[in-house]
């Protein structure tokens, strides 16, 4: 019997992306947790697996000519899942642009602008005492989740998912998306961008993805001193403070 594919996760936006793809997909899988508030992401045995120490990322026992493989980065495992499964990832070379360019939209400008402005939303007030130091880069990111909106909303309007149909490209930017009214943004102002968010919502494998780490999800808001502790290990990280925390947990 098959091993189940490994996902190493935490419950964020960017976890949930492979959840997601793995229950669409019908693979079997076993989390992982990785706290990132804690400092999992450098333990050694991770960093072998994710050398940017970063979640997610998934082992896959039964790889490429039956062996294992690891892959990080959810855009790639995204992408691996998708051929492995033969799912939500077209093998027709037209289709599958159409699928690439959505999904490299999403890495390249969706995860990291809404992660940029879910730190001034969540994080920077707890840690910066003066208000007005965090003033320009609060709204310079909600301005550009705003546009970035914006774009969905327009390809939503043509067509039901961001490549024609529901494929890994709506997979990877659904998490972040969905959050948007809690970062800055109002769904009154993107009609099609909510339909499309409710829409996926009410899939029964999105549903059983949001469901699994469940428990790992802490239930209340953070106070300023652990939201200070965890920006230990989530913040402002140099090549030598990842390789002095590497060490620390050999």
């Amino acid at each position: 019997m098959t091993k189940p594919i490994e996902l190493y996760f935490w419950p964020t936006p960017n976890g949930w992306k492979i959840s997601i793809a793995l229950e669409e997909m019908g693979l079997a899988y076993e989390l992982k947790p990785v706290n990132i508030g804690k400092g999992d992401q450098f333990k050694p045995e991770f960093l072998k697996i994710s050398p940017n120490n970063r979640m997610p990322a998934i082992v896959d026992p039964d790889g490429p000519g039956g062996a294992p493989i690891s892959v990080f980065e959810s855009g790639a495992i995204l992408q691996y899942l998708g051929r492995k499964s033969g799912k939500f990832y077209p093998s027709d070379e037209r289709a599958r642009a159409d699928v690439e360019q959505w999904l490299y939209w999403q890495v390249g400008g969706l995860g990291p602008m809404a992660g940029q402005v879910s730190h001034f939303v969540n994080y920077a007030p707890k840690l910066v005492d003066d208000p007005a130091l965090i003033e320009y880069g609060h709204a310079r990111y909600v301005n550009e989740l705003n546009r970035l909106c914006g774009v969905m909303e327009r390809r939503l309007s043509e067509a039901p998912y961001l490549a024609g149909d529901y494929s890994i490209a709506d997979i990877a930017s659904w998490p972040w998306a969905r959050i948007a009214h809690k970062l800055g943004q109002s769904f009154d102002d993107f009609p099609k961008l909510k339909e499309w968010v409710d829409r996926i919502y009410d899939r029964p494998a999105v549903q059983r993805a949001l469901k699994a780490g469940e428990e790992l999800k802490q239930q209340q808001a953070l106070s300023k001193e652990e939201v200070r502790d965890a920006a230990k290990y989530l913040f402002g990280q140099t090549a030598n403070s990842v390789n002095v925390a590497k060490s620390k947990q050999s």
